[in-house]
């Protein structure tokens, strides 16, 4: 939606859709180098939210050291937890994949069969990237 189409009265809102989708399009490169608002999906909410310090549950996740592991659980997470289109996707072994989100949630103390646990994961994991 443009300009064109909705009040100059709304030109605050266009704005922040607009950083916010430039937000998003950085953090995720699969969007491309210029995204559309509507077009960002679930990071229009992450983008709304006030900037805050990671959950502490995944902080250490957050270390340089574990940054694979935090691909992992990601990749993981966004294949919809199927370990073979994950493997796949990362160019790893099923059982490189169940060892790698073993140490997930050794390290976060989560429990990737908890839908709870998988939301806060994956939305925290989105968010610091922004």
């Amino acid at each position: 939606m443009g300009i064109g189409t909705r009040d100059l009265a709304d030109l605050p809102a266009i704005w922040r859709e607009a950083l916010d989708a430039a937000r998003a399009a950085r953090a995720e490169p699969r969007l491309g180098p210029i995204a559309q608002w509507d077009a960002i999906g679930g990071y229009r909410m992450l983008t709304a939210l006030p900037a805050a310090a990671p959950d502490p549950a995944i902080g250490p996740l957050l270390a340089p050291a574990h940054a694979e592991l935090a691909r992992t659980a990601e990749v993981f997470l966004d294949c919809a937890g199927q370990a073979s289109r994950t493997a796949q996707a990362l160019g790893i072994h099923r059982q490189t994949l169940y060892y790698r989100l073993g140490r997930v949630e050794k390290l976060t103390g989560l429990d990737l069969d908890d839908g709870e646990h998988r939301l806060l994961l994956h939305m925290a994991l989105k968010a610091a990237r922004l």
